[in-house]
């Protein structure tokens, strides 16, 4: 009795032992074979449990069929041992397929269901299933990828923003385990919003860490007076403090726009991209903050100012794409009540990160017009958790995702160590008349 006790001892402290020190190899062995066994002994009572059953009509095998089943008091008229009766039916669950998260595994849809119903149960599943969250990852004519994480994944981020590739950044991971990877060639243009201490400075920290070593021209505009974009001058070929020069460098950008539509047209090229590389000119990657201090009037006189910024920066976002212009633009406060500017300007930023923020109107300006679901995310995001935001972008889809922490003094080293590679302005805006139909 000693030996059998003693051996139980050893054997709860070394799993115990195991799973602490050895995480990763300790699910894989154990703990994921004990979850999958869970899952399909209970899926059918689970999908009933979800509405995701359908009634069946089968045959099966009568009690009156088996002898001493019968009950004394029933009156038999017609005695059939095989009858055909309606069962709930739960649709045919794939193979799960462990991760370092959790698990992914496909489920066929029964006819007459769609992905939604899925995802209206999602909560449903992670309670029945005992795990932190269950998404719907992907989808497929007749069936749905479900992807179920044991723990929250966004609680420590540890990622290099820099990836090497050009107009590529890593800001950040996804809440299903994968890299948060914002690729500026497929969505151009981000809008970024978010309060006071919500992780939306820090987000620009990374952004500028990873494309510090790129070869591309990053412009700053920082209506608080310059002291967000100041530290990064280094890195910067451009910088507006004020909203005359605001002004002045949105004119700038547009006569670029102009001189790269002219090297496009006279290459026979529809963007920046199809031109050589030798004559290709320099990305350049736009960063606005406090876009609402651009629209704000204090007087009547501001007027013709702000609708001069709204209707320049709207140029830049409609044809920044094709000539290698792109925007993000940041702001605590984006609501219409700041005038039709903001809602145009918003309907071309495709890219959307929705940090906490201190109003439901903001909320929705970011994310109402994607996915009702996203919205009532972004609204649970507690202060607690800078740095989490609910982002919709590349793949169609939100995420709830979180960036990594980036101090200011490492973006600092950043653009120090970068300098180099800064274009002058004066370069980027010079008008090139050289004839480009060779090219």
């Amino acid at each position: 009795m000693y030996a059998t006790l003693g051996f139980s001892v050893a054997a709860a402290a070394g799993a115990w032992a195991w799973r602490h020190w050895l995480p990763r190899s300790f699910w894989y062995a154990v703990g994921f074979p004990l979850k999958a066994a869970r899952v399909y002994l209970t899926w059918r009572r689970v999908a009933y449990g979800c509405t995701l059953t359908r009634k069946r009509r089968a045959w099966r095998l009568s009690l009156e069929a088996v002898p001493g089943l019968r009950t004394a008091s029933a009156v038999i008229h017609e005695r059939r041992r095989v009858r055909r009766v309606d069962i709930e039916r739960a649709p045919r669950l794939g193979l799960l397929r462990p991760t370092g998260l959790g698990w992914r595994v496909r489920v066929r849809l029964h006819d007459g269901q769609i992905p939604e119903d899925y995802v209206k149960v999602c909560d449903r599943l992670a309670h029945a299933w005992r795990v932190y969250a269950v998404r719907v990852v992907d989808s497929a004519p007749g069936s749905v990828t479900l992807l179920a994480t044991m723990s929250d994944p966004l609680i420590g981020v540890d990622v290099s923003p820099e990836t090497g590739e050009l107009l590529t950044v890593r800001p950040g991971r996804l809440e299903n385990g994968r890299d948060w990877v914002i690729d500026f060639r497929t969505v151009p243009h981000w809008l970024n919003a978010g309060a006071t201490q919500s992780g939306k400075s820090n987000l620009a920290n990374a952004i500028i860490k990873g494309l510090a070593p790129q070869p591309v021209a990053i412009v700053g505009f920082d209506l608080k007076g310059g002291v967000e974009f100041t530290p990064y001058a280094p890195r910067l070929s451009a910088l507006a403090t004020t909203r005359t020069e605001c002004v002045r460098l949105l004119d700038d950008l547009v006569g670029v726009l102009t001189d790269r539509m002219r090297i496009c047209r006279e290459a026979g090229a529809r963007n920046v991209w199809r031109l050589l590389e030798q004559v290709r000119p320099v990305p350049i990657v736009v960063l606005v903050d406090e876009v609402a201090e651009l629209f704000l009037m204090a007087d009547k006189s501001e007027k013709d100012e702000i609708a001069k910024t709204a209707t320049a920066l709207l140029r830049v976002a409609q044809l920044g794409r094709a000539f290698a212009v792109y925007l993000i633009v940041c702001g605590q406060r984006i609501g219409s009540d700041l005038g039709p500017g903001v809602t145009a300007l918003r309907s071309q930023l495709s890219g959307r990160i929705c940090h906490r923020v201190n109003d439901p109107e903001t909320a929705n300006m970011t994310l109402g017009d994607m996915d009702p679901d996203a919205l009532d995310a972004a609204r649970a995001i507690a202060a607690e958790t800078p740095g989490v935001a609910i982002i919709a972008g590349q793949d169609g889809t939100w995420h709830r995702a979180r960036s990594v922490y980036v101090s200011e003094e490492e973006a600092e080293a950043a653009a120090r160590q970068h300098a180099a590679l800064t274009p002058a302005w004066a370069d980027l805006v010079a008008v090139d008349t050289v004839p480009l139909k060779a090219a």
